[in-house]
């Protein structure tokens, strides 16, 4: 059973939005796994909240496909098939290519600068097989492409979705050669974006995306089906 560590209760002003911010970030952290239950009242506890804000966050989780309603049987955090991946990794592949080209055109040196500095340490992680700092540095560089490509449109879609895979794609485990060729990928973003060549580095972004199709697939899709989950109890939540 996934247990939840207690944590701080949430100042009643949010209500459910931020209930909801607060759930996203437990799924995405994949500290509520795939397929498990939600369980209403560990939750209410937790956040010191009543039941009605978070049904309420529960129902945008579901229209953000995070979350499954369960007729009659509450809900659980959503799964998602290979066919659904594939599909996933192909449009966050293309987001992140034009982002990588538009940030080409508008990045600033002290931006490429905070960038490399993200890159040199998450290198380091990677000689010290620190995988949770590597992945947390990994998604830091992909987040601050994006933003430097100053388009809001762009961003806002991409958050949306790529948040129903982040969780193994930026902490799956990768194999020694997996590893080796994502960092030095990297390398390569790096020297694209000081040389402001905006179609280099959309090529190379969509590919390195592509790349990561196998890791998410097997650490996160449905291709097991129910086997192998490990629900956590629930209560009943709100229908829809």
């Amino acid at each position: 059973m996934n247990k939840i560590d207690p944590g701080l209760g949430i100042s009643r002003r949010y209500l459910h939005d931020e209930v909801a911010d607060r759930m996203r970030e437990l799924i995405q952290s994949g500290e509520m796994e795939p397929r498990a239950r939600i369980n209403e009242g560990e939750l209410t506890e937790r956040f010191g909240i009543s039941r009605t804000p978070l049904r309420e966050a529960i129902k945008i989780l579901a229209t953000e496909g995070l979350l499954e309603l369960l007729p009659n049987r509450g809900a659980r955090v959503a799964s998602i098939s290979q066919i659904e991946i594939e599909e996933m990794v192909e449009v966050i592949a293309g987001l992140e290519a034009t982002a990588a080209d538009l940030a080409c055109r508008t990045i600033t040196d002290s931006d490429i600068d905070v960038i490399a500095a993200d890159h040199a340490r998450m290198v380091a992680a990677w000689e010290q097989a620190d995988e949770a700092g590597y992945f947390r540095l990994n998604r830091a560089i992909h987040e601050a492409i994006m933003s430097a490509s100053r388009n809001a449109t762009l961003a806002g879609i991409y958050t949306s979705l790529s948040g129903r895979i982040q969780r193994s794609r930026y902490r799956a485990h990768q194999t020694a050669e997996q590893w080796a060729r994502a960092v030095a990928e990297h390398e390569e973003m790096i020297a694209l974006l000081r040389a402001r060549d905006g179609s280099g580095l959309g090529i190379l972004m969509r590919e390195h995306i592509r790349g990561k199709k196998q890791v998410i697939a097997a650490n996160y899709g449905d291709a097991g089906g129910e086997q192998g989950s490990a629900p956590v109890p629930a209560d009943q939540t709100a229908e829809p």
